[in-house]
Formats: structure tokens, sequence, C-alpha cells
């Protein structure tokens, strides 16, 4: 296997080999170009996302700024919207339904580090360059979910259709559908119900 292949596939993997160094950087370069763009305009935001996020569906909405670290490991579905500070390390496939909406400084990261420092620190190839090795696990978030202000979601993450995630959160573990979760570990608060309708709040009116 490649040392992407290994990537893709949640292996042990060297992240410095010269494709992915090539990939990311693209990536990055990318990310910087939308980042120094207006809102209004449209035509070449739109450009730029479609080099570095292939995989978008209809109506994607980045608020911008945005850092993705290879964003054609990153799937869309229609009608997604992200405020702020949105970023993405996509090292394994993430992979997110329609209509899907991130609040500011939210966070998917995929990659994972070796707990044992002796494993996880940088090492010298025999030509004095540096490397290390790392891993990583693919992130799955089900259609109209609501990630608040600060989400983070970390490799190996199922979220289930329909769910909210409250601000602040780190999200460590699966989420079933149709629930309020939040926490550091985020956790399931309650499910959520017709009697959640905004048209219930009165004060609202």
């Amino acid at each position: 296997m490649t040392e992407k292949e290994k990537m893709l596939a949640g292996k042990l993997y060297d992240a410095s080999v010269e494709e992915l160094m090539e990939m990311r950087k693209n990536a990055h370069h990318l990310s910087k170009d939308y980042n120094d763009t207006y809102e209004g305009e449209t035509e070449k935001r739109k450009k730029i996302l479609e080099k570095l996020i292939p995989h978008a569906g209809k109506e994607l909405y980045l608020q911008g700024p945005i850092q993705f670290d290879y964003g054609q490991f990153t799937w869309f579905g229609d009608r997604c919207f992200a405020n702020f500070n949105f970023t993405v390390l996509d090292c394994c496939p993430v992979r997110i339904g329609n209509d899907v909406f991130f609040g500011p400084n939210c966070t998917i990261a995929t990659p994972l580090h070796p707990f044992l420092y002796s494993e996880r620190n940088m090492k010298y190839r025999e030509n004095g360059d540096l490397y290390d090795i790392e891993y990583a696990k693919p992130i799955t978030i089900g259609d109209n979910c609501w990630f608040a202000s600060g989400v983070t979601i970390c490799g190996g993450v199922t979220i289930g259709e329909g769910s909210v995630i409250g601000a602040g959160s780190v999200v460590t573990r699966d989420i079933p559908a149709g629930v309020f979760a939040a926490g550091n570990p985020c956790r399931v608060i309650r499910k959520i119900t017709e009697q959640d309708s905004v048209y219930l709040k009165k004060e609202l009116f």
C-alpha cells in the first residue's frame, strides 16, 4: 500500500511523503485563496471550492475563513453551511449529509497520534530528514444536523440524522439520531421532540 492508501484505510502512515505533502500544500493554498475573497465574489469562491472540495453538493456555503488539510477527502451533501473558522482535517474520509449547519469555530479532526511519546515524537531518517507516524479514523455526519459554536468532532465518530450538538462540545463517541447532545466529552442530554418547535415559544412572537 502507498502511504496515501494507508492513511485512507486508517493504518499507520508517514505523512511526510512527497505525494501527501503536495496534496496538503495544494489544499492549504486553495484555503488561503478562498479566505482572501470577499463575500460578494460568488463565482470566484465557487471556482476555488470546486478545486478544493470536488465532492460537494448543491448550495454549499462556507462563510470563511476555512482550513482544509486535503479537501478532496471530504464529502458534503446539499445546502450545507459553515460559519467563521471552519477547520477540516480530512486524513480519513469525512462524509457530511444534506442540510448540515456548523456554527463558528467548529473543527472536524480525523487524525490520531500515538499516546506513547516514543512512538509519537519526530524521528530522523538516515538522510537526516524528520518524519513521524500517525493514523486517522473517518467521520460521518447524518442529514439535518446542527453544530453550535466551538464544537470539535473527533476521528471515528458517527452522528445520527437530525441531532443537535451544543456549543463547546467535544464529540469523542457516536451520537444517535434525533437527540440534543453536549459536553466534554459530548453525551446525549435528551431526545428532540415536536415540543421543541419554535412556534411553541410565545416569547419569540
